[in-house]
């Protein structure tokens, strides 16, 4: 029962999450070079992030698992995967989204996006066989083994359209203190995300 009282009030906080991150997308503020549509660009961005760092803690709890041997850490690698892979996926409509805004068209020969859709290929069947597989030791040793091949494939792939760091390389204070708000807010609605998977471990 107080577990079913603790989801609740999760995804009462999550849903509120959720509608300040939309709030603040649609609140972004504007660019000299691309105008209001910078706003898809931010939030593409801090969902992009949000997804990397969700993978890398996957990774790092499934480390902690395999050399601890203790379930809890497998049980968190198990909820951060599923929570990276949720926000990777829904990242390529975002990402499509600003392709649109902002180059009028779809290059979808861009490098980074070609990249991205193979790993949400790659992800989904992965987590769908570990989930038939429902060993922890290898969920968490998958874990481990995507970030690294998805870190290091990010690691070389060139940029063509693709900035390397658009809004870090702005001289804009407010567009960088603006940016790190939304990610805070993306990081807070996974963290609320996977909280409500570990709790069914």
């Amino acid at each position: 029962m107080l577990k079913q009282i603790k989801n609740r009030t999760t995804w009462l906080y999550l849903s509120i999450t959720v509608l300040v991150i939309f709030a603040l997308a649609l609140l972004g503020p504007a660019e000299k070079a691309l105008g209001s549509n910078v706003r898809v660009v931010y939030l593409h961005g801090a969902w992009v992030w949000t997804a990397l760092t969700a993978y890398l803690a996957a990774a790092l709890a499934g480390l902690a698992g395999l050399v601890f041997r203790k379930n809890a850490f497998h049980c968190w690698s198990l909820a951060l995967g599923r929570t990276g892979l949720l926000f990777w996926l829904t990242y390529l409509p975002l990402s499509l989204w600003a392709m649109q805004a902002n180059w009028n068209g779809l290059f979808l020969s861009e490098p980074r996006w070609r990249l991205a859709l193979v790993f949400s290929v790659v992800g989904v069947l992965m987590q769908a066989g570990l989930a038939l597989l429902a060993r922890p030791a290898w969920t968490s040793a998958g874990n481990v083994a995507f970030t690294a091949a998805l870190l290091v494939a990010l690691r070389n792939i060139p940029n063509v359209m693709h900035p390397a760091s658009p809004i870090f390389s702005s001289d804009a204070l407010r567009i960088q203190f603006y940016f790190l708000l939304l990610v805070v807010m993306v990081l807070l609605a996974a963290l609320q995300v996977t909280y409500l998977q570990v709790s069914r471990c």
